[in-house]
């Protein structure tokens, strides 16, 4: 009985086409992830990574006028995303920060796959199954080559 050796190639292409399926299956369908424009995912996402800011500050970063990010927060702020506060170092300042609903919009438009979806199907394998899909993936992106560097 003869043992074929592996090829990392054939695995690879056959790999790739399962995550093409699994894409096509399993990919969100319900429409606009979170309704977030883009001048409000980069506002949410740079709070996200910095914490607390004045308007000012964000406005800075994002290359915006005051008044443009100033307007942005506000929508963002009537949907509840965003809330305004006292910085406590220093009463006259107002930082502005993220919202339980505010990261829940974000991770929500971050979501590529139905969670939903994933949740039912991975319902139905078995623990084993389970266990080697979590282990194959976590393998999989920790044999993946370091990031390369952007040229300056």
């Amino acid at each position: 009985m003869t043992r074929t050796v592996p090829d990392p190639a054939v695995d690879a292409a056959s790999f790739a086409a399962l995550f093409r399926t699994i894409y096509l299956t399993y990919h969100r369908r319900d429409g606009p992830r979170s309704g977030l424009t883009g001048a409000s995912r980069a506002v949410l996402g740079h709070l996200a990574h910095t914490g607390p800011l004045t308007i000012g500050e964000a406005a800075l970063h994002l290359d915006r006028a005051q008044s443009v990010v100033s307007e942005i927060v506000d929508g963002l702020e009537r949907r509840g995303l965003l809330i305004r506060d006292r910085d406590p170092a220093d009463r006259r300042r107002t930082l502005v920060w993220l919202t339980p609903a505010g990261i829940e919009a974000l991770r929500r438009d971050a979501e590529v796959l139905s969670e939903d979806a994933l949740a039912a199907a991975i319902a139905r394998m078995t623990d084993s199954d389970r266990t080697s899909l979590l282990t194959g993936a976590a393998a999989l992106l920790a044999a993946a080559p370091p990031p390369r560097k952007e040229a300056p």
